[in-house]
């Protein structure tokens, strides 16, 4: 048994509980009840201390220190693998072969069996086959197989305008493009003359020169500002273009970039992305990009059919065959045989992320480790998540532990021993409920055990359906596996989008028909599309033939699972505006008034507000030599962002720091009477989020805790018109009774006259749609097409529908 004794982690109440080795041990309970603290930040926290303190001090100085799991004791804890919904993917560079470790083998498989054409010089090495390699990128891209060439249109898209009048639109905001103006000006060019005026020798030199020359930068003195004379160092546009490119790590920077220049297929390797000597060489009659660019599924067939060609044996390609084939098949098996291996891993789902790592495992051979997973079951069509029962059983069968923080009932009930933290989220939870055989919860009385006690779901019939009011329609849809296919939507109901992974889903939905609602509505909200093609090298394009309809909609809001900010900066009360309200209260208290502070004083963001240590972030990032960084608390403020000259001031007893670190259920009673803030309060509540802390930052939410942020910004919101909300999985991450609170809402939402189109696999959600589009039958090349259209009752009696044979198998 591995026992934890004083479990204090977040809102752990000094936990005791025990739970068996070498079984699948379930940790379930509401969002935000304290399972991922036991399981992650506890027993995982504890095993990295351990290890951590296994390394000789030298090393342990270079890798840094582990969070403190803040428990007393832990006992009979093997080493942990932990396999989290992380986003993270990598550079732009990281594909499914990378992550899956999948290349490494298809490499060494080139490099040792693959067919070399006659006369070929000498043992192409594996990196050969690389385009992240110097060894076998392309020369001329290095291994994009994009060429990205600035060009006078690019770079000066209105020739109309004067150079004062901001003709060169590629030049960088704020005090950098204000030096190349300036030093513009000093060299004497013209700059209020139309640019297609300027001398074409003149207008060359200003874009493309390689010169570098400096000159002495004169300012306009004002009685305002009063600048000092500087050297400024001329660098031409396009230089700027291609210097910013090579070196940002911005994603937006890099896009602001390559929109002022003009990307085509590299030349030389016709965007192949290797040299040519590697794609000379081919394995199974495919050079490696036509492999790469094939389905896993069909990579596993063409395998498994040569591997029993070859039969047994010790031969290099026998060995290496072996190797790779059991993760194929994996892959497969977990829904994701529709990717390539050469799909770019930043256009992936938290969720496939995590099965393409969870396959990977396979691999190691590790054994008596104890295998931490946090909803594998994330993205799979419930006729898909049999695959992950089997996968983790596979991992027992090896000698390991898994412990699995899950939400679907399904996985749960098939689970040896349950861990059930509650009874509710936050301060209301941390305790331990139950832990057990899964049949001795039945008779508790807990969340997890009426979901597991539920009775058979009640699809929505025809005469239960909301009507529509009107309808939106696109046809000739084109783009990936959507060839021609036709969509028509009722405008006015709740409409349910399913599938089994890789169908088309998020492409028709998050992709398609929001960047054709964005082209015509008059406003947008949330998400500006879903990123899914900012580096896929398979290419985004779509098209649409025909959009009727468009004209009934006044507004779009997208929500998806993208964060609400990359850094602590950007919490959840800056997110919501529900902040600038409370520091307008602190502002207009008596102590504020009499030291003249306004309400940029309270704002953490701000100098005089701030603290100097932590400049406000209440963290300070701690800079590892072989790891990415990591944050630690702020020694001087302690978390609190603010200097303690601002926090002399109080509202209502409170400093704004106070305020920053309540969680949204104790502001829901010190903001009651603030009727601003508490309607956005009430929003937050409404979706569940009722245990987060106002200030809690945007790198401690999941993508599901991100999107009914969001969503509740929308809810507070005063609706006109009428207006289109999409969402893209939405009750990823909520325990079965916070799908019903997000539900309730929605509905609240389509029965206010708004239309509400998800993304979803959880059947619930589908079975009280007014509609359900499915599409299928199956994933990538086999998928694209919609095989049932009607009321969930009606899609449960189709033939040929995986969503149908579901809903079916839980209908009364």
């Amino acid at each position: 048994m591995i026992r934890v004794h004083g479990a204090h982690l977040h809102n752990l109440k000094h936990v005791d509980v025990e739970l068996p080795r070498n079984r699948l041990v379930a940790f379930t309970g509401v969002s935000g009840s304290g399972k991922s603290s036991l399981a992650f930040g506890t027993l995982h926290g504890e095993a990295q201390r351990r290890y951590l303190e296994s390394i000789a001090p030298f090393a342990r100085r270079l890798i840094g220190s582990a969070t403190d799991p803040q428990v007393e004791s832990v006992e009979g804890l093997p080493p942990t693998v932990a396999l989290e919904q992380n986003r993270s993917a990598g550079g732009a560079r990281s594909s499914v072969g990378t992550v899956s470790t999948i290349s490494n083998t298809v490499r060494l498989l080139y490099s040792r069996s693959g067919t070399y054409p006659p006369n070929f010089p000498d043992r192409l090495d594996s990196d050969a086959f690389s385009p992240n390699t110097t060894a076998g990128m392309c020369p001329d891209c290095h291994g994009t197989g994009v060429r990205h060439l600035p060009t006078e249109a690019s770079m000066v898209p209105d020739p109309a305008l004067t150079i004062n009048g901001g003709a060169i639109a590629a030049w960088p905001g704020a005090w950098a493009g204000k030096n190349f103006h300036d030093i513009l000006e000093s060299l004497g060019y013209p700059m209020d003359t139309p640019w297609r005026d300027i001398p074409r020798r003149d207008r060359d030199w200003i874009l493309f020169t390689e010169e570098r020359p400096v000159v002495t930068i004169h300012p306009v003195r004002s009685a305002e500002q009063v600048q000092k004379t500087y050297e400024g160092t001329w660098r031409s546009v396009a230089s700027y273009l291609r210097k910013t490119l090579a070196e940002t790590q911005s994603d937006t920077l890099r896009r602001r970039t390559l929109s002022f220049m003009e990307s085509t297929p590299c030349p030389t390797c016709g965007g192949r992305r290797l040299m040519p000597e590697a794609l000379a060489v081919t394995y199974l009659g495919l050079p490696i990009d036509e492999l790469n660019a094939l389905p896993l599924a069909r990579v596993h067939e063409m395998f498994t059919t040569r591997l029993h060609e070859l039969g047994s044996g010790t031969d290099a390609e026998v060995l290496l065959l072996e190797q790779v084939a059991p993760i194929l098949e994996s892959t497969t098996e977990l829904g994701l045989g529709h990717l390539s291996l050469g799909r770019g891993a930043r256009t992936l789902s938290a969720g496939e992320l995590q099965r393409l790592r969870l396959a990977s495992q396979l691999r190691s051979g590790l054994f008596g480790v104890a295998y931490v997973l946090d909803e594998p079951s994330a993205g799979l069509h419930p006729e898909e998540r049999r695959a992950v029962s089997g996968l983790m059983r596979r991992f027992l069968d090896a000698g390991n532990s898994v412990l699995l923080v899950e939400h679907d009932m399904s996985l749960v009930a098939g689970a040896d021993w349950i861990v059930d933290v509650g009874p509710a989220a936050g301060e209301g939870g941390g305790e331990v409920l139950y832990s057990g055989p899964v049949d001795g919860l039945a008779d508790e009385d807990s969340p997890t055990a009426r979901a597991l006690n539920v009775g058979p779901l009640t699809p929505t019939t025809r005469d239960d359906a909301r009507v529509a009011s009107g309808t939106l329609s696109l046809h000739g849809i084109h783009a990936r596996t959507l060839d021609g296919l036709d969509l028509d939507l009722g405008l006015g109901q709740l409409t349910a989008v399913t599938g089994v992974s890789g169908s088309g889903k998020s492409t028709l939905i998050s992709h398609v028909l929001a960047e054709t609602l964005r082209e015509r509505v008059t406003t947008t909200a949330g998400d500006a599309g879903d990123g899914s093609d900012d580096h896929d090298h398979t290419g985004g394009s779509w098209r649409v033939g025909e959009v009727t309809g468009a004209e009934q909609i006044t507004r779009l809001v997208q929500i998806t699972q993208k964060p609400i900010g990359r850094t602590p900066r950007s919490c959840l009360a800056t997110y919501t505006g529900l902040f600038d309200k409370v520091r307008k209260l602190f502002a207009e208290t008596d102590e504020a008034r009499k030291r003249k502070w306004t309400v940029s004083r309270f704002s953490y963001n701000v100098k005089q507000g701030q603290c100097p240590t932590c400049n406000g972030e209440g963290q300070i990032e701690v800079e590892l030599v072989f790891l990415p960084g990591s944050y630690t608390t702020c020694p001087d403020c302690h978390g609190a962002r603010y200097n303690a000259e601002t926090l002399e001031v109080t509202w209502h007893g409170l400093t704004v720091a106070d305020v920053l670190g309540l969680t949204v259920d104790e502001a829901a009673e010190v903001f009651d009477d603030v009727s601003a803030i508490a309607r956005a309060i009430r929003a937050l509540r409404a979706v569940g989020l009722g245990y987060l802390r106002l200030g809690q930052g945007a790198p401690e939410l999941s993508g599901g805790e991100a999107q009914r942020i969001k969503l509740a910004t929308e809810l507070q919101r005063t609706r006109r018109g009428h207006t289109v909300h999409l969402l893209d999985e939405p009750t990823t991450g909520l325990h079965p009774a916070d799908v019903d609170k997000l539900l309730t809402e929605l509905e609240r939402l389509v029965d206010g006259g708004d239309t509400v189109v998800v993304v979803e696999h959880d059947l619930a959600m589908v079975a009280r749609a007014d509609r359900v589009i499915d599409l299928g039958p199956g994933a990538g090349a086999d998928g694209g097409r919609i095989i049932a259209d009607g009321t969930p009752a009606e899609v449960a009696e189709t033939e040929g529908s995986a969503t149908g044979r579901a809903l079916k198998a839980r209908a009364i």
